[in-house]
Order: C-alpha cells, then structure tokens, then sequence
C-alpha cells in the first residue's frame, strides 16, 4: 500500500507551527528576570533546544508507521433482484 504524499496544507500546518512556538518562546522569555534572560541568550541553551528540536523531527520523520488494518471488502447494497431463470431439462 502507497503512503500518501505530503501535501502543501501539511507543510504549511507545520511552517505555522514552527512559527507559532518560536513567538510563544519569545514571549515568554520575556516575562522571565533579567538573570534568566542572560541565561537563555549568552549560553548554548537555544542551540541544544534547536538541535533537540530538529533531532525529535527527523525521527518522527523517519521512523516506520504502523500499517493500518485491513478493512473487509464492502459489498454493494443488496438490491431486490429476480432470481434468474434456471434451465429447464428438455423433455424427450
């Protein structure tokens, strides 16, 4: 069975994301005292979240999917139907 392709609304659900938690982190950052502000913005901190970040993506990316279950074959819904005739034995 095929995977479906990534469409353009997937990856721009995501771009959005990305973009909605950066701004989030800013945010928040900012309400934070002055000595944790120097903390997140003169240390390594942000790279590590970064790599970290980038790491948990590609693997999720990369890790196998569970297959779905098979689903029985649907039948169409029966109609009323006349039996068809059977053949009659000729006489002889």
């Amino acid at each position: 069975m095929a995977e479906r392709p990534v469409g353009l609304r997937e990856v721009l659900v995501l771009a959005g994301t990305c973009v909605v938690v950066v701004l989030g982190a800013a945010i928040l950052t900012s309400f934070l005292p002055v000595g944790a502000q120097e903390l997140v913005f003169r240390t390594p901190l942000l790279i590590a979240v970064l790599i970290g970040g980038t790491a948990l993506a590609l693997w999720r990316i990369a890790r196998p999917r569970p297959q779905a279950p098979e689903l029985p074959a649907t039948t169409p819904a029966r109609e009323e139907t006349v039996p068809e005739p059977q053949d009659r034995p000729t006489g002889g």
